[in-house]
């Protein structure tokens, strides 16, 4: 039957929080979402809804509206300029089930995720930054550093990101970040069709382009374009100015020109910071994290979104078959745990591949993506990975 809670507070409202509150909500608990900013906004370019992320949102019922604002994605295909060689290959047609990812920009996301909130009434408070949580033995208080909500609940979810102040687990700072800006799709152009595509020079450069469906800003067909950076780096940069920049990612990818060309000054790109750290799912039986509150990571295997919206609907269906606050605990850390440590493992070791300093791994990249990554037994497994549904239970059928 389930615990019958009287309300639940949500701090965060990216992926993983307006997701929990969905489903928590369509349970019978009462919710509130908390949000810092005066108004609910999205952060950053474009993202990948890997299948994993799609069964969720069909879950919710919101996956036809998501296919109408995205761009498929077939195959994720990158060269390695110096050698002309293959650095990454993979096409979802490999798959058991035949799939493809979306690529769609973060606001297109955002926005219909927090229209289906607001469809069904639930609340959010804004203006409220999150600094910790009160806790007794029967409920817990969200604090704010405005002081904010007086009331008390039954449980609380972080889904407040990287930085909240509840983390748990080591924090490492990676090496890399990337520029991000969203232009139009040329109506001509050379870039791989329904792709993410890449060039790099061994690991330090990469620039990237991806389909990202309807461009928010101007209601056509966009394109996310990114370029990898050392944060120390974002200064000098941006202080370059435009002609540098556009210059630098043409002279590595030519083809990339009509693209490029679109941006008019270092304003219109984004400079994002990324860094790795696994915590703990719950630090008691009535505090819980979702998404990059619990795990964050690079975004070399694009999973960031799609392990927040399996978080939410792993621990809303722990909620729901809950007796006890423990069960929810021990469900909820059972169910996610193996496949978050497992894709936190790899992007351990696959991102020096393609953001680093050195030159052996990128030839080891290169050499055996090149050679091998075409091989049945070796393509199907990076389709796995990258699909978001290795070590899941099922593929290619709703996971329940």
């Amino acid at each position: 039957m389930g615990l019958a809670f009287q309300n639940i507070a949500i701090v965060g409202c990216g992926p993983g929080g307006l997701a929990s509150a969905m489903f928590l909500a369509r349970q019978g608990h009462q919710v509130t979402l908390f949000e810092r900013f005066s108004e609910p906004k999205p952060l950053g370019s474009g993202l990948l809804i890997q299948p994993s992320g799609q069964d969720v949102l069909e879950s919710l019922g919101l996956l036809p509206e998501i296919k109408r604002l995205a761009s498929p994605v077939h195959q994720l295909h990158g060269i390695s300029t110096h050698k002309g060689r293959r650095a990454l290959d993979m096409q979802y047609k490999h798959a058991k089930a035949p799939v493809s990812a979306l690529g769609i920009h973060r606001a297109s996301l955002f926005d219909v995720l927090i229209e289906a909130v607001r469809l069904m009434k639930i609340p959010i408070e804004v203006n409220n930054e999150f600094i910790g949580v009160n806790e007794s033995g029967s409920d817990i208080k969200p604090l704010f550093s405005t002081g904010g909500h007086d009331g008390t609940f039954d449980l609380l979810i972080d889904a407040s990101g990287a930085r909240t102040p509840l983390a748990t687990g080591r924090i490492r700072k990676l090496s890399y970040g990337a520029f991000w800006a969203t232009v139009d799709m040329p109506a001509k152009h050379q870039i791989a069709p329904n792709a993410l595509d890449q060039r790099y020079w061994h690991a330090s450069k990469m620039a990237g382009i991806m389909p990202v469906g309807i461009n928010p800003a101007t209601g056509n067909p966009g394109a996310a374009i990114f370029w990898s950076e050392k944060p120390e780096n974002t200064d000098q940069v941006i202080n370059a100015g435009i002609e540098r920049f556009r210059s630098e990612f043409v002279s590595l990818w030519p083809e990339a020109e009509p693209f490029v060309a679109q941006i008019g000054s270092m304003d219109e790109l984004t400079m994002a910071v990324y860094e790795h750290r696994t915590g703990r799912p719950d630090t008691s039986t009535r505090l819980y994290s979702v998404g990059d509150s619990w795990h964050c990571t690079s975004p070399q295997l694009g999973q960031g979104a799609n392990m927040a919206l399996l978080d939410a609907k792993v621990l809303a269906k722990a909620i729901e078959r809950a007796e006890t606050t423990k069960d929810i605990s021990r469900s909820y850390r059972r169910s996610r745990s193996f496949h978050i440590n497992l894709y936190q493992l790899l992007s351990v070791i696959f991102t020096p591949l393609y953001q680093s300093n050195g030159r052996f791994l990128p030839f080891i990249r290169d050499v055996a993506i090149h050679n091998f990554a075409r091989l049945p037994l070796v393509r199907s497994l990076i389709t796995y990975t990258v699909s978001g549904v290795l070590g899941l239970k099922l593929f290619g059928q709703r996971r329940n």
